[in-house]
C-alpha cells in the first residue's frame, strides 16, 4: 500500500483532485495528514533525538594472527 500524504494545510486545495487522479490506481490512498504537532517536541527529552549504534558489538578478547 502507497499512501500519498497531503499535509492539513494544503487539503482544501489538493485533496480531491488527487483523490481522482489516483482512483483507479490499485494500492494507492490519498490521505490528509492529521498530526496537530511534532512529537518530538512534547516528549521530555525536549525534542532531542536519540541515535544508538545498533551493530552488533564485537567479541570480547584478543584474536591470534592469522
Amino acid at each position: 500500500m502507497i499512501y500519498y500524504v497531503i499535509p492539513r494545510e494544503l487539503a482544501d486545495k489538493y485533496y480531491e483532485e488527487f483523490k481522482k487522479r489516483f482512483d483507479g490506481v490499485e494500492g494507492v490512498e490519498v490521505i490528509i495528514d492529521r498530526r496537530e504537532a511534532d512529537r518530538r517536541k512534547a516528549a521530555e527529552g525536549g525534542g532531542k533525538r536519540t541515535l544508538r549504534d545498533r551493530r552488533r558489538r564485537r567479541a570480547a578478547g584478543s584474536f591470534p594472527d592469522v
